[in-house]
């Protein structure tokens, strides 16, 4: 059992379910052809859960994740 409050897995996440077959979708295909989700834009307002549906991704597909917000990438 986790001790986390957050959901490491997306059968544990609430909500959200247009959100969550597409994910579904992606995450079987990616496993099946052995290789990452080439990319995901999660967007919207604080509290939403962004950041847990990335890190469910990766733990789904049993990788690392590395987040940031958009106020710290620096442009050219």
């Amino acid at each position: 059992m986790s001790k986390s409050l957050r959901p490491t897995r997306l059968a544990d996440y609430i909500g959200q379910e247009p959100i969550k077959e597409a994910l579904t979708v992606a995450i079987d295909a990616a496993k099946k052809q052995g290789r990452p989700i080439d990319h995901v834009l999660l967007n919207g307002p604080p509290g939403l859960g962004k950041t847990t549906l990335a890190r469910i991704i990766a733990n789904e597909l049993r990788w690392k994740v590395k987040t940031t917000i958009g106020s710290s990438v620096k442009t050219a």
